[in-house]
């Protein structure tokens, strides 16, 4: 999927993606506390890179936790930028954020971050060698030793195992699903989003600079991982 299309589609579903995904919060909250470890060792005041961060839900979690450290908000979708403003406006840290309105390549690289979360945003880029550039891109605005924490859909779908899998996913995100959707979705799986092997994904953070991932996450289809900056 181009990036236009995927922008017009996070900007049409922006004013109501958190309802929309509001059965998943479990999922979410469960990565969320698990971050929070992950990231345990910053500084008082370090600084996160939040990339593709639609809402805002991991941005607003770690603001509460961490009182004093600041953030970087990235996205494309103006709309997704909007409701993640609003939201930090609303919970009271909008004074420590910072938005940008773009990608990755047009954020400079000055002032490196102490960590970085990217979550269920890279599987949008099918070509591997786009994908590792990405992860690339984020490590060239970590301090070296700095902390990328990323997710994203993963399984072997040739495995004997996938197609039970993605039909127990499904019914979690939509209970009841009918036949049409699910081959609609495992189409989409093939094709717009690149699901592949968890050993895979992570050598493709390795590839970009990280040492190699460790994976402390995995619910259904999801899986996440922490690499350190090299």
């Amino acid at each position: 999927m181009q990036k236009e299309e995927l922008k017009a589609i996070f900007d049409k579903q922006a004013p109501g993606y958190d309802r929309q995904w509001a059965r998943m919060a479990p999922i979410r909250d469960g990565l969320h506390f698990l971050l929070e470890s992950v990231f345990a060792d910053f500084p008082k005041d370090a600084r996160i890179l939040c990339v593709g961060v639609g809402t805002g839900a991991e941005m607003a979690y770690l603001a509460n936790k961490f009182p004093h450290w600041r953030f970087t908000a990235v996205d494309p979708s103006g709309a997704m930028l909007d409701v993640c403003r609003q939201r930090a406006e609303a919970e009271g840290y909008l004074s420590r954020c910072d938005f940008h309105e773009g990608y990755l390549e047009s954020l400079s690289t000055e002032d490196p971050h102490d960590g970085a979360t990217c979550f269920l945003v890279s599987q949008f880029i099918v070509a591997q060698e786009a994908r590792s550039e990405f992860f690339r891109a984020i490590a060239s605005r970590l301090k070296p030793g700095g902390i990328l924490a990323s997710s994203d859909l993963a399984s072997d779908i040739e495995s004997d195992g996938y197609e039970a899998l993605l039909r127990v996913w499904l019914n979690t995100m939509t209970p009841g699903i009918q036949p049409e959707a699910l081959e609609r979705t495992r189409t989409a799986y093939a094709t717009d989003v690149a699901v592949l092997p968890p050993t895979i994904v992570a050598s493709i953070i390795e590839s970009a600079g990280f040492e190699p991932p460790v994976q402390f996450f995995q619910t259904g289809l999801i899986h996440a991982w922490f690499s350190r900056r090299i």
